[in-house]
């Protein structure tokens, strides 16, 4: 339906209280890549907020491409959001008996190539990553307002993206973001990222960025890390299934180069949708008959 038709209950506990979960996903050439994967973790998220999905595996996939096709859509950002539904006023799930189930459908509006080209700017924000025992952050929530101080933060500081420490001061993420950096010790050179215990996403696009990593033979380290680990870096970069390998050229008042593994990283991942995309096609028709 169109934009200006859509509508949500005021009652709906996703608007009262962040009460619901979401994908983000990006679409090639008609092809949404790592459908897979992100259907898997909506159900990951539902099944830790104790949220009863209203569509199967095979029914999603069948809406999501639906709804590209009705949008004539093939180079698209989609947003998948289930929410606990409406129900009375109270935090009580079992007040909202059918959840709210939607997909927005857009052109993607792509990085521009210079951010590609020197990198983005990013500062370290006095927001901290919300405590993983308190909220699990392996649940990709509509709860972010988290998130949303932090970027609050990076736009005072005309930054284009904020980078969270967890409760201990060590690194955590961006707020759309998962990081990675390049250290050289003792004339080697390691890849590094924050550890899931860090109180992460476990982002789909950093999972294949660690594959790539190691299919290169380059040593990875996951693990606990202080700003200065970051701030004494070599090269610098985020990812997230619309950034894909987003280069940093700036990190407080910190400068970073573009590095070698930086864009080796950025050209295997290119690869790595060029043949995802290439598969599916080959594959045929779908189960969903959309082509």
């Amino acid at each position: 339906m169109p934009l200006k038709e859509a509508r949500v209950s005021v009652l709906d506990h996703g608007f009262l209280y962040g009460d619901g979960i979401y994908e983000t996903m990006r679409v090639y050439e008609g092809v949404v890549f790592m459908i897979e994967e992100h259907i898997r973790r909506l159900e990951h998220s539902a099944f830790h907020i104790g949220l009863n999905l209203p569509k199967s595996p095979d029914e999603i996939k069948v809406s999501i491409y639906e709804t590209l096709e009705a949008n004539g859509l093939k180079d698209a950002y989609l947003r998948l959001t289930v929410s606990r539904g409406a129900g009375p006023i109270g935090l009580d799930p079992s007040l909202c008996p059918n959840p709210t189930y939607f997909i927005l459908a857009e052109d993607l509006k792509p990085y521009p190539r210079r951010f590609y080209d020197e990198g983005i700017s990013a500062v370290i924000t006095k927001t901290r990553r919300n405590l993983k025992e308190a909220i699990n952050p392996r649940i990709k929530s509509l709860n972010f307002l988290n998130n949303i101080l932090a970027k609050i933060e990076a736009i005072k500081a005309r930054a284009d993206e904020a980078l969270m420490l967890n409760h201990m001061g060590h690194l955590a993420e961006g707020t759309v973001s998962n990081i990675f950096f390049v250290k050289r010790e003792n004339g080697h050179r390691s890849l590094c990222t924050p550890s899931l215990d860090c109180g992460i996403l476990e982002g789909i696009t950093r999972n294949i960025v660690i594959e790539l990593a190691r299919r290169n033979d380059m040593k990875l380290i996951e693990g606990e890390f202080t700003p200065e680990d970051l701030l004494s870096a070599e090269e610098v970069f985020l990812t997230s299934t619309i950034m894909e390998v987003m280069p940093v050229g700036k990190v407080d008042e910190v400068r970073y180069r573009v590095g070698e593994v930086t864009k080796l990283l950025g050209a295997e991942y290119g690869k790595e949708v060029a043949a995802y995309v290439s598969e599916t096609k080959a594959a045929g028709p779908s189960i969903w008959g959309y082509e």
